[in-house]
């Protein structure tokens, strides 16, 4: 089952870094993730995420964060938590 969590605002393409608003409930490092786009659609674990450059555990709504990817990414493609 996959809930959206949040959308893609930026890509920083020499980091492999996606930044991610997050609009409904909470991610955790650890969390399987499901990014699907235009042209974007695959499956990864969430290894570590940032704010502002610290990392964090733990993402709730409201907050936009900086989140390592495994493959290239577009602004407005929706990020999936899968449970």
């Amino acid at each position: 089952m996959e809930e959206e969590i949040g959308r893609v605002t930026h890509y920083f393409s020499h980091l492999a870094v996606a930044v991610v608003d997050i609009t409904n409930g909470t991610l955790n490092v650890g969390d399987t993730i499901h990014i699907k786009g235009h042209t974007s659609d695959f499956t990864q674990k969430v290894e570590s995420m940032q704010i502002e450059h610290d990392s964090i555990e733990s993402a709730k709504t409201g907050q936009s964060i900086g989140l390592r990817v495994k493959e290239h990414v577009r602004e407005h493609d929706v990020v999936y938590k899968v449970s």
